[in-house]
């Protein structure tokens, strides 16, 4: 019997196959594409008020899709796309392959379409979807312009003192020593202060930075983040300002899920998860589960001492004529006007005391030196 012998394989050079060391390192890193981990919002609102619109035309589901993914410009969302209509042809839902994309698709994303495909209802559900997400958004604009302006002035502030400490004030000393005056107490203070920052500046960096490190380490632990929230929570202006934010973001994501007829257990869960606040997480927790034992849900919320009373007596009114959606969106658009309200206040308050402050460094730095140029002239001229 002959015995039949496979040619040998020839083996690749290593060298030149698999790079090692710092060339590889250099090759990953080419490799590497820049995206972001999160698909922008306003992509995804725009996309779902286009399936929306596709679906009540009656416009095949693969078929919208397609058309859709061809005018997506961000690469992270065009190719999760890809990948759902890859999906579909394989058999599985909509729900179910929009769920294996997080980057994308949010957990109350998923769980309205996984309803609306029950009943039927997708392009409500999908209109429903972005009017959600285009208020979230408008919500969120509305906080970033209220706060532009402040920003931006106490930035400024901070600019002209280190200027002023670093560049400028001691220009100034050196100028007064040539004269051997005795300087007034304001400039003197002023002196000490602008020698105190050029010369343990790098100590009040490395305070700056453990600060944050230590406040970043904090928000990463239960415990820690939790704290954290609740100091937050605590502060004049600021707290109610969070609170209310909190609220209205609660009662759009629970308003919008029960309308569309997820069980209320399911969206409780989903509405936690949403809330970036650790101590409304465990408040809506237990809340859930004296849902789940049968209390209904406005006696959980009022034990769990996180919502005012307007917001308890309209879910107690919801829960016991069944019309908490309403009852719900109603709560939304209120606790909208008074963040609205609440934004207002906080800049009115705000920017006159980010523009004192800064008046009063700016003032005392002039009178500082202005009185020393003085007391300089007076001696020079008695003299």
């Amino acid at each position: 019997m002959t015995t039949m012998t496979e040619p040998p394989v020839e083996q690749p050079a290593a060298a030149e196959s698999q790079p090692t060391g710092f060339r590889a390192r250099i090759r990953a890193l080419a490799d590497l594409e820049i995206t972001p981990k999160k698909v922008k919002r306003r992509e995804v609102m725009h996309f779902t008020r286009q399936l929306a619109v596709f679906a009540r035309a009656g416009i095949p589901l693969l078929e919208a899709l397609t058309t859709i993914t061809s005018e997506v410009d961000d690469k992270l969302f065009r190719r999760a796309l890809e990948d759902v209509q890859d999906r579909l042809r394989n058999g599985a839902t909509l729900a179910e392959a929009c769920e294996a994309h997080p980057e994308a698709f949010p957990d109350l994303y998923i769980s309205i379409l996984r309803t609306a495909e029950f009943t039927g209802q997708l392009d409500e559900a999908l209109e429903r979807i972005s009017q959600y997400i285009e208020r979230d958004l408008e919500a969120g604009r509305k906080i970033k312009e209220a706060l532009f302006y402040p920003v931006v002035v106490l930035m400024l502030s901070i600019v002209v003192v280190i200027v002023l400490t670093g560049w400028v004030i001691p220009k100034f000393e050196t100028f007064f020593k040539s004269f051997h005056a005795r300087l007034p107490w304001p400039t003197r203070v002023l002196l000490d202060v602008a020698h105190f920052f050029t010369t343990w500046w790098w100590v009040i960096a490395i305070a700056i930075v453990a600060l944050i490190a230590g406040l970043i380490a904090m928000s990463r632990s239960q415990g820690g983040r939790e704290m954290w929230d609740k100091i937050l929570l605590r502060i004049p202006v600021v707290g109610d300002l969070i609170h209310h934010a909190i609220l209205e973001r609660f009662c759009r994501i629970l308003s919008a899920m029960v309308v569309s007829g997820v069980p209320l257990p399911d969206a409780l869960v989903v509405t936690t998860a949403a809330t970036h606040n650790a101590v409304f997480k465990r408040g809506l927790a237990q809340a859930r589960e004296g849902m789940l034992r049968g209390e209904g849900l406005a006696g959980p919320m009022a034990e769990s001492q996180l919502f005012p009373a307007t917001a308890r007596q309209m879910f107690r009114v919801g829960e016991s004529t069944g019309t908490l959606d309403t009852q719900l969106e109603v709560a939304a658009t209120y606790f909208d006007r008074e963040l609205n309200y609440k934004l207002s206040r906080f800049t009115s308050l705000f920017e006159p005391a980010v523009i004192l402050v800064a008046g009063v460094i700016v003032g005392f730095v002039a009178i500082a030196l202005i009185s020393a140029m003085y007391g300089i002239y007076r001696q020079v001229h008695l003299s």
